[in-house]
């Protein structure tokens, strides 16, 4: 549209593959009138975005991964690449190798609502996992912290993700997450929540 010094990166944060736009801040709205312009195009918000890339199994910084965690824990070990991994030569290396070798003691896993009754998911680590067999008010064995979560609108049930003690990691354990002192049945489950549609060239 002949504003210069953007940058178009196709990264598919959605799950789908999709194009980022870096544009000026001067002519930030002008380029977005002018793709408004095309019929195809639709606007969306940042929720839209953030339920997309929650179903996409997809980390938010800040959410989901931060400085306290390694990609060991994160399962993002693909971003270390092996002659990286073999060198040493990236930060925490000696660390995140000795998880990867001993196995870390939690890992971030994906979970589905179990049940008619299984209420929002909530993220920024307000949601707890639980075991399956605490029925009290609060959980008697706290295994994680739900870093983020929604409903979930191409499935239409309830999904999240966060942090639970390895051993409860395997799909198909049953989990309670409690929300603002309410639990509900959870399942764990392999992410991501909805097939990813990225194009990959052969």
């Amino acid at each position: 549209f002949g504003v210069p010094g953007c940058r178009v990166t196709r990264c598919g944060y959605t799950g789908e593959d999709g194009v980022e736009i870096s544009v000026p801040a001067g002519r930030a709205v002008e380029l977005a009138e002018r793709l408004l312009d095309v019929p195809d195009v639709w606007l969306a918000g940042l929720a839209a975005r953030d339920s997309l890339r929650l179903e996409a199994g997809l980390c938010l910084y800040g959410n989901d991964i931060d400085e306290t965690i390694t990609p060991a824990e994160a399962g993002l070990m693909w971003t270390l690449g092996k002659r990286r991994r073999a060198a040493m030569d990236f930060p925490g290396a000696t660390v995140i190798m000795a998880q990867v070798k001993e196995k870390p003691r939690r890992k971030r896993v994906g979970a589905v609502g179990a049940g008619v009754d299984a209420a929002p998911y909530c993220s920024h680590g307000r949601g707890r996992w639980c075991c399956q067999s605490s029925l009290t008010s609060l959980c008697p064995h706290v295994l994680g912290t739900v870093t983020s979560g929604c409903p979930s609108p191409s499935l239409g049930k309830n999904i999240a993700m966060g942090y639970v003690e390895s051993v409860h990691s395997r799909t198909g354990t049953e989990l309670t997450v409690e929300v603002r002192k309410k639990q509900h049945p959870a399942l764990v489950t392999k992410m991501p929540f909805v097939p990813t549609q990225y194009y990959m060239a052969k």
